[in-house]
């Protein structure tokens, strides 16, 4: 009978080990799978398939949210995995987003179209590394600057629409001014709201559920239209709230005094 027991004892603590493996390794497996689609972004901007790099540039950044949430679920955030993810969101966020808006709009334009492409990378790369550097300081209600993954799909959605609306491919510079003010969003100290801890969502759950799935339906149908309108009203409204409320969220990225 003990050697029973310690036998089931044995295998017990080997499956909770397993089973601790596992739910480390999970969150990473949807970050490589971010990453795969930022390769995959660039593969099919580069084959001019624009209108499927648009949508693997969304599935990645829905990857990118599930691996977050999956960690914190878990409770397996580790160092490596906000390394990991941090490293994957610079080539899914950062260079693929740039890639596509240079063959899309800026290739005629010679060196500023290369400037203009390489400063939404560079602008990507700083938000990452300053996000990383205040990672203990993270506001739970804002976000310092337009997070990466944003700005991506403001990137992504523009060159969606213009697959559906052709004349915008005849205006390359407001597609590259487009670019540039999203660049200069993200290392902002502009704040933009997480939603993490908003207590008009707690108290109308139900309402938010609804509101969510509508948008997703509808994106599911209009795509091109919703993701760039969806990005376009989120960051206007969040800009409007800023400048409406600059006393209030004047010492919000206020480090010095926490």
């Amino acid at each position: 009978m003990k050697k029973l027991k310690k036998f089931h004892h044995t295998i017990n603590k080997k499956i909770i080990i397993d089973k601790r493996k596992f739910a480390f390794f999970l969150p990473n497996v949807f970050t490589a799978l971010n990453l795969a689609c930022g390769f995959l972004v660039i593969i099919l901007t580069v084959s001019e398939k624009f209108y499927y790099a648009g949508l693997t540039l969304v599935l990645g950044s829905v990857f990118d949210m599930v691996d977050g949430r999956i960690a914190r679920l878990t409770g397996t955030q580790s160092n490596f995995g906000e390394q990991f993810d941090s490293m994957s969101d610079v080539v899914t966020f950062g260079v693929a987003p740039s890639i596509m808006i240079y063959y899309r709009f800026c290739q005629g334009y010679g060196r500023l179209g290369l400037v203009v492409a390489f400063l939404f990378l560079l602008c990507s790369a700083l938000r990452l590394a300053r996000f990383n550097a205040n990672i203990d300081r993270v506001h739970p209600n804002f976000f310092q600057g337009l997070p990466t993954p944003v700005a991506a799909l403001a990137l992504g959605g523009y060159v969606l629409l213009s697959t559906e609306l052709l004349f915008i491919n005849d205006i390359s510079l407001v597609a590259m001014a487009y670019s540039v003010f999203y660049s200069f969003l993200m290392i902002s100290n502009i704040p933009f709201c997480s939603f993490k801890k908003s207590e008009w969502m707690r108290m109308h759950k139900k309402r938010v559920l609804i509101i969510i799935f509508l948008i997703i339906a509808v994106t599911f149908i209009y795509e091109q239209f919703m993701i760039p309108a969806v990005i376009l009203i989120y960051v206007t409204s969040s800009l409007i709230y800023f400048f409406t409320h600059r006393g209030e969220l004047k010492d919000v990225f206020d480090w010095e005094n926490d």
